[in-house]
């Protein structure tokens, strides 16, 4: 049984830096690809970025790029999301997913992804 475990989560202020850390236990099988979405309070999911199993690719939405990173360990089995510059609107609970089949094609549907983490909160006050 494949499980993601989310952490790092917290309170900061705008301007503030955050890591979150997604651990990844079982055995998937074939190369994955690894994402973060997010989820604020009567919003839809979003993806937040991506990154293939090389690492070789990776996805970034718009309103965070330039501020947030991607990055994974593979003898880990642990991805990580480093969040600089945080604003007010980037509070959600983030959550990490894992896409089977896929080495390296990123795809932004949450519903490609096969596994999912419970998610862990981000609040950015002003």
């Amino acid at each position: 049984q494949v499980q993601l475990v989310e952490s790092g989560g917290g309170l900061v202020q705008a301007g503030d830096s955050l890591k979150l850390t997604c651990t990844v236990s079982g055995s998937p099988f074939g190369g994955y690809v690894m994402a973060f979405f997010r989820q604020a309070s009567v919003k839809e999911r979003e993806i937040v970025a991506a990154i293939s199993r090389s690492a070789g690719n990776t996805y970034y939405t718009d309103s965070i790029r330039g501020r947030f990173t991607i990055s994974r360990d593979n003898a880990k089995n642990t991805m990580y999301l480093q969040m600089n510059s945080l604003k007010p609107e980037d509070t959600a609970v983030y959550y990490c997913a894992l896409r089977l089949g896929q080495s390296e094609r990123i795809t932004i549907t949450p519903n490609m992804y096969n596994y999912w983490g419970q998610g862990t909160q981000v609040t950015v006050s002003s």
